[in-house]
């Protein structure tokens, strides 16, 4: 009886454990994604014109899945050892990201581009090119997925648990965001207000380039 006792005690113990993991990567992640930045602008665009929208979705939430898991692997200590590897990173995203940000605004300024099947990339293929950059050119991504969600779940026992947690709270977030979208999409169906839409994109972008630059 005593060791049935036991095991049932240990049984709750590790469940409870595994639990707090898991809801610790959840929360953390959400945290982190949830700000408004580069990847975010571009699926919430992407949702608001009805375009690939499951695509590029399912593209962010694997692709973060992938980072969270090289930074629980180990990547994000090797990385932070490597200051030049991450001023090169800094300088390629902020130059992507200012690029980006000259698209929006003459989005911006031009009404015959607000229309959502004009603007921006229309095959499935240019998309997810598009999301892929956003993706991996932005030293933020490296920033908090590898390195910051890296080093909070190396402090957990159940490291991979918390992953998982962290993973299923991008793809969580991301379908919401994309999926959730199409009921803005009345709301923006005029010209100003796509004009609005991509003006801001176009500050969040400055936004995100300069402080890569000056950080």
């Amino acid at each position: 009886m005593k060791n049935l006792s036991w095991s049932t005690g240990a049984a709750r113990t590790y469940g409870s454990a595994m639990l707090t993991s898991v809801l610790a990567g959840f929360a953390n992640s959400i945290a982190l994604i949830a700000a408004i930045g580069a990847q975010n602008a571009f699926v919430l665009r992407q949702g608001l014109r009805r375009e690939h929208v499951w695509a590029v979705v399912i593209t962010c939430a694997v692709s973060d899945a992938l980072l969270i898991s090289l930074g629980v692997a180990g990547l994000g200590t090797a990385i932070a050892g490597r200051p030049t590897l991450l001023q090169v990173a800094k300088w390629c995203g902020a130059a992507f990201l200012l690029g980006y940000a000259v698209l929006a605004a003459r989005r911006a300024l031009r009404p015959a581009a607000l229309r959502p099947s004009d603007a921006g990339p229309a095959t499935l293929r240019a998309t997810l090119v598009a999301c892929l950059a956003f993706t991996y050119l932005n030293p933020h991504v490296y920033l908090d997925t590898v390195l910051l969600l890296g080093a909070i779940a190396n402090q957990h026992r159940y490291q991979w648990v918390f992953a998982a947690g962290a993973a299923a709270a991008s793809g969580v977030w991301f379908a919401a965001l994309g999926g959730g979208a199409r009921r803005l999409a009345p709301v923006l169906a005029r010209p100003a207000a796509w004009r609005v839409l991509d003006g801001a994109v176009a500050a969040v972008m400055v936004a995100i380039a300069a402080s890569l630059l000056i950080a």
